[in-house]
């Protein structure tokens, strides 16, 4: 229907191609069209007072909202989307939710994202952290990647002077009673995400770990003191409603639900399989009040979630959990974050959630890590554990290589790195290719395990 009005009105006005398919066109430039054209200028002014302090039904009851609504819904206004980062990012959220709030009911569980499709992938990130760290895993097998990740910034000065800018604001005590300012951490939070190359701020926030002071490093990315942790955890629904009052938290939101929704048509689990748009989405809603962050600092599984509890849901609890375990319980999200971590954006993780793990116990608040130090964990060998991954993602591959030799020559594999399994390896075989031998047909039945 829409297509025949178009052929059979009046020539196109701006904003239309010449076969009457409106040309996308981000918020504000859809403002200034709509603007030049009397009737849609007319109409829009009408919906914006019909909005002001009117519940929708209310609204809808109105005739004359009502025609401005359907005239706005054939305007470029009612097609535009915003630009994340844009100039004048803002103004253009004001003015998409001025039109997309009077066309729902504005509390749906998931609402459209008002940002325009993110079409790119991880290589080309990829590509570029890999200019910094060497990806090498026979150099880096040692190494702490967050660790590297911030010396990685501090090469930058873009990167160095936002990060220096946050930690020290989201860490200046403002009272006995106030630790930090929350409102000012936020906001130097988000000029950090917004302005630094996400080469520099996915490796500080997704990097990879195989012990937990490196997890616990990329816990305290954002300071979680001050911009995620409060004196009590308010209920979620609660914290959605605050989010909605603001057109900025609003949209990254629903920008997060659009892009990190799970998705069991696609292997990766995310929406066209698009792990860039997942992850730039959940760095998006750091420094608002929704800020996730990882809950522990286990190194062995990730999960991640906002500020908040469904504890007081009364009869909104199942809605409460199903918002909570967007978060929480995303094969989405968890695959997107693995895959950064391991270098590569095709490494696809099981659909199905991982078996539960005994988690470490809770690590008390402390400082952001300095980054002259180094995090790993002395109880083992990262070494050890990275090649005999690799051996056992890679099998035949890697036969001859040296790094393989590791696995084999590891003389005990004590109950610390594997607690539930016993040492099947005979002490006295160190030095006899013969005993070796024998032991060898058992290795792969080990690392199954």
């Amino acid at each position: 229907d829409e297509i025949l009005r178009s052929l059979a009105g009046p020539p196109s006005p701006p904003g239309q191609d010449p076969h009457g398919w409106r040309v996308p066109v981000d918020c504000v430039r859809a403002n200034e069209l709509c603007a030049a054209e009397p009737s849609c200028s007319s109409r829009y002014r009408t919906l914006r007072q019909c909005l002001a302090g009117r519940d929708r039904n209310t609204m809808l009851a109105n005739k004359e909202c009502q025609v401005a609504l359907e005239v706005l819904q054939e305007s470029p206004l009612y097609d535009c989307r915003c630009k994340r980062g844009m100039k004048k990012e803002l103004q253009c959220l004001q003015i998409y939710w001025s039109i997309h709030l009077g066309l729902t009911e504005g509390e749906e569980f998931y609402e459209a994202s008002p940002y325009e499709p993110v079409t790119s992938r991880l290589t080309d990130i990829f590509r570029l952290a890999s200019i910094f760290s060497g990806m090498d895993p026979a150099t880096t097998s040692k190494s702490n990647h967050c660790l590297d990740a911030a010396k990685a910034c501090n090469l930058n000065d873009n990167c160095k002077r936002l990060r220096s800018g946050y930690i020290s604001t989201c860490s200046r005590e403002i009272s006995a009673t106030e630790h930090c300012s929350r409102r000012k951490c936020h906001k130097a939070l988000r000029q950090f995400f917004d302005r630094v190359p996400s080469e520099y701020t996915y490796r500080l926030l997704f990097c990879s770990c195989k012990d937990q002071a490196c997890a616990e490093r990329r816990r305290q990315t954002i300071v979680p003191s001050c911009s995620y942790e409060d004196k009590e955890k308010p209920n979620c629904l609660d914290l959605r409603n605050v989010c909605r009052t603001d057109h900025l938290c609003r949209s990254r939101l629903a920008d997060f639900h659009a892009n990190c929704q799970t998705s069991f048509q696609s292997p990766t689990s995310c929406p066209g399989g698009n792990y860039q748009a997942c992850l730039g989405s959940y760095a998006g809603l750091i420094g608002f009040d929704m800020t996730p962050n990882y809950v522990d600092a286990s190194p062995t599984s990730i999960t991640i979630s906002p500020w908040c509890s469904c504890r007081g849901s009364g009869n909104m609890e199942e809605e409460c959990e199903k918002f909570l375990r967007d978060f929480t319980e995303n094969p989405c999200l968890r695959n997107a974050i693995q895959a950064f971590g391991n270098g590569t954006d095709v490494n696809l993780s099981p659909k199905n959630p991982s078996p539960p793990v005994t988690l470490p116990p809770k690590m008390e608040k402390s400082p952001a890590l300095p980054d002259d130090i180094n995090d790993s964990n002395t109880m083992y060998d990262t070494s050890i554990i990275t090649t005999c991954t690799s051996v056992q993602e890679h099998g035949p591959k890697l036969n001859k290589s040296k790094e393989q030799s590791l696995c084999y020559s590891e003389t005990q594999l004590t109950t610390d790195t594997m607690p539930d399994q016993k040492t099947f390896v005979d002490q006295k075989a160190g030095g006899s290719r013969h005993r070796a031998g024998q032991i060898l047909p058992l290795v792969p039945v080990l690392l199954l395990l």
